[in-house]
């Protein structure tokens, strides 16, 4: 059971646009549904689910909409927020951005979309790659006896259209780990993962089957590859893109598929290991009441010295009455922002094996205020090239075509920060 009407509604709670998939919930329930986000908000019980009699509302708001289901019945509640946040990223591949002056300017396209999105309460084609085939944004012109289904659409590979062809046959791998990192103020690691996703941009021709080797732990072990040669990866929480034969991935872990053309994602994955922290900070923040706050940083990058993190940002809490900032750094710039509260020290580029030091100096007003302030996280942003933490790798690329052409697969590795905090002492 799935969805009985899709609305968008503007900051405000008023309906933009809606459409009526099954007719069982009166149109006008939406009238309540603000009312009772406020009521939640202001009781500090917010919830992604409100109910009003029978009626339920499960929402979710983007930008400066609020994208809100109605149901009657105890409806697939995973599927709708499913649906919901890829109607989003739908409407986004065509407006670029997605807020209520897109709505406005293309309510005819919304309207179509809504209705090939979805049918009678559950989803259908949700792909903006094939919906772009027949709903376009140009005016569309009439061309009587011409009426034909994309083919796609009854493809039994309904991603891909067939007939595509490039003059080079490339693809490209990016292999994306980010690091999720909380570390306690005495400096151990209370939660440390790391989040993956291998993403493909594919310029293929044809209809070509892809088949991609990783160094899979379980794949080793069944193949008797597993031993002190060969590193392998334990992935945890694997999801696929829907063209990767589930099944194939079962019995003998190949990841087989014909790939969808242009950009996606083809698989995320978890390890819940135990990361040493890449970049590594020690912080002396002295508070002298009435007078000042001296802070100091210290930035360790403990990857290996041929590496280079690249943009790192480095967020230092500062009091709230803070002010007359004064800063010395050995690399990089310091900067204060008044409205989040933090100094950001900016490093370009920082090698591995490297350290680095960071000194604020904050004047205090005479008058404390009487409220203890908590003590935010330090937090770090970053971005590691041609490396990876996890060790995983991709083995090979196969590309199976009838033609017989030659392509070239070409991958590239990259480390970048998660949720990446370090706390004060």
């Amino acid at each position: 059971m799935s969805a009985s009407a899709v609305f968008i509604l503007d900051v405000k709670g008023k309906p933009l646009i809606s459409r009526n998939y099954k007719g069982d919930v009166a149109m006008s329930e939406i009238e309540h549904f603000m009312p009772l986000l406020m009521q939640r908000e202001e009781e500090g019980a917010l919830a992604p689910l409100l109910s009003h009699g029978r009626v339920h509302f499960l929402w979710i708001k983007h930008s400066n909409l609020y994208l809100v289901a109605t149901t009657l019945k105890n409806a697939n509640a995973s599927l709708v927020y499913s649906f919901l946040y890829k109607t989003v990223e739908v409407f986004s591949e065509y407006f670029k951005e997605l807020e209520e002056e897109s709505i406005r300017d293309n309510f005819v396209i919304v309207y179509e979309l809504l209705d090939e999105l979805m049918d009678f309460g559950f989803p259908q084609t949700t792909d903006s790659k094939i919906l772009q085939e027949y709903i376009t944004q140009q005016g569309n012109k009439l061309e009587t006896g011409k009426s034909r289904v994309p083919p796609t659409v009854t493809n039994a590979v309904s991603w891909r259209s067939e007939g595509i062809k490039y003059k080079k046959n490339e693809v490209f791998i990016d292999v994306i780990e980010s690091v999720n990192l909380l570390v306690n103020a005495n400096g151990s690691v209370l939660l440390s993962e790391i989040v993956g996703t291998i993403k493909l941009k594919v310029f293929l021709s044809g209809m070509p089957e892809l088949r991609l080797g990783l160094n899979d732990r379980v794949l080793f072990e069944l193949t008797g590859l597993s031993g002190n040669k060969n590193k392998s990866v334990e992935l945890e929480d694997v999801k696929f893109h829907q063209c990767v034969r589930l099944s194939r991935f079962d019995n003998d872990r190949t990841i087989s598929f014909i790939p969808p053309d242009g950009d996606f994602e083809l698989m995320s994955y978890r390890l819940s290991t135990q990361v040493k922290p890449l970049i590594w900070i020690e912080s002396v923040i002295e508070k002298f009441s009435h007078s000042r706050v001296e802070i100091m940083v210290k930035a360790k990058g403990q990857f290996k010295k041929q590496s280079v993190a690249n943009g790192v940002e480095i967020s230092v809490p500062v009091p709230s009455d803070a002010d007359s900032p004064r800063f010395k750094t050995s690399v990089g710039s310091a900067k204060y922002v008044p409205e989040k509260n933090i100094v950001i020290w900016s490093i370009k580029s920082f090698p591995g094996g490297k350290e680095y030091l960071m000194r604020a100096h904050f004047g205090l007003p005479s008058v404390e205020k009487e409220e203890e302030e908590g003590r935010p996280p330090i937090g770090v942003k970053f971005e590691i090239p041609y490396f990876t933490v996890s060790g995983i790798q991709v083995r090979y690329m196969k590309i199976i075509e009838k033609s017989g052409y030659q392509a070239l697969p070409w991958v590239r590795y990259i480390t970048q920060s998660g949720d990446y905090q370090l706390r004060t002492s």
